[in-house]
């Protein structure tokens, strides 16, 4: 009876570990070059609404985020451009964020890294980020309506298919003109 529960607990740990194997040892080549959002300071500071403990949660599942569509796009150009902007807004929002840190130093380093657990699955993050952007349009201040801008256009672009995201996005766009997210990854040094 011993040798079979010793041999149940080989074939468990056998198996759990080739599907782990496979579940993280996926290597996704490149097919496009990855460039690291250029940071100086702190974009949104203390004047933002937002709480540093909530700061990082959005930062971690943007993290989340940008690795899924680097890993679903295969590493195309377009996945690690869009990966680049979500990191600079994440970045932006809580600089010393450790999974934000890691995962742009990996896609820098031309590796792609594993697959985050995301709080939420991309349609509710989505409406997350478009609730979040509403509310923080209603706060005064220039920098809670700019960081509102982009919580709102990133929802309509995690989800097209949400309709009030896109509606506000788009109102957005045509009220103020197009969203440059150089202000998030391309600081002037």
């Amino acid at each position: 009876m011993n040798r079979i529960l010793q041999g149940l607990l080989v074939f468990t740990l056998l198996v759990a570990g080739i599907d782990r194997a496979s579940c993280q040892g996926e290597l996704v080549k490149f097919s496009g070059k990855y460039e690291k959002p250029t940071i100086n300071q702190r974009l949104f500071g203390d004047e933002l609404s937002m709480v540093n403990n909530e700061r990082d949660e959005y930062a971690t599942n943007l993290a989340a985020y940008a690795v899924k569509v680097v890993h679903e796009k295969k590493a195309d150009q377009k996945s690690l451009d869009l990966a680049r902007e979500i990191l600079g807004l994440a970045l932006h929002l809580s600089p010393r964020n450790k999974k934000c840190i890691v995962v742009n130093a990996q896609l820098a380093r031309g590796v792609t890294p594993d697959r985050v657990a995301a709080d939420y699955e991309p349609e509710v993050f989505a409406r997350l980020l478009l609730a979040r952007g509403q509310l923080l349009e209603k706060n005064e201040g220039e920098i809670n309506s700019l960081l509102a801008r982009y919580l709102i256009s990133l929802a309509a672009t995690i989800d097209p298919r949400n309709e009030d995201a896109i509606y506000e996005s788009e109102i957005r766009r045509i009220d103020n003109g197009e969203l440059s997210w150089k202000l998030l990854t391309d600081a002037k040094k």
